[in-house]
């Protein structure tokens, strides 16, 4: 059994191969992981960084990505805005979406972590303020900690994924990975 941790970086597709373009392909986990018989465990959005988790074990990659295993995973957003105790607190109890309500989630404001630099970087404009927060969610709905940031007030600016289950993104530069 093989399984790496894989740091994304923004602009990569989760998957091996990109069937939805003509003309220049985006780029994919083969551009950075050479080891066949590992998948990816669940999905991070081309818009958003950091952790995956790569397997050959296919009863490990549903455990990590199927919804009924509640695996838990960390992100850290930043936000437009600075982020209101009542906007975490809605975050904690759970927010109604479109498909709708999101199971409790684990909610911080936390200070400007020492990460990497965006490329490219975020939209910044001078007159509003942002901040950050950690979120720990046991649910994986397609884009979720963008919808739930969004609707509390506060949109996601950028969205980098730290911990899934027992794993840690630590160490690991956009782009690298390694086994564990």
């Amino acid at each position: 059994m093989t399984t790496i941790l894989f740091n994304k970086p923004f602009g990569v597709l989760s998957q091996f191969t990109d069937k939805g373009t003509e003309g220049s392909p985006r780029p994919t986990l083969s551009n950075y992981i050479d080891m066949p018989g590992v998948y990816p465990a669940g999905r991070l959005d081309r818009d958003s960084e950091g952790l995956m988790v790569l397997t050959s074990d296919g009863k490990l990659q549903a455990k990590i990505a199927h919804p009924k295993y509640k695996a838990p995973k960390t992100y850290l957003a930043q936000v437009e805005g600075t982020i209101t105790d009542a906007a975490l607190t809605q975050l904690r109890t759970g927010v109604t979406l479109k498909d709708g309500p999101t199971k409790p989630a684990k909610a911080r404001a936390i200070s400007a972590p020492d990460i990497w630099d965006r490329d490219p970087p975020i939209r910044v404009r001078k007159s509003i303020p942002d901040s950050w927060l950690e979120l720990t969610l046991t649910e994986g709905r397609n884009r979720q900690v963008r919808r739930m940031t969004a609707h509390v007030g506060f949109p996601t600016l950028r969205l980098i994924r730290v911990q899934i289950g027992d794993w840690r993104l630590d160490g690991l530069s956009p782009g690298q990975w390694r086994s564990v």
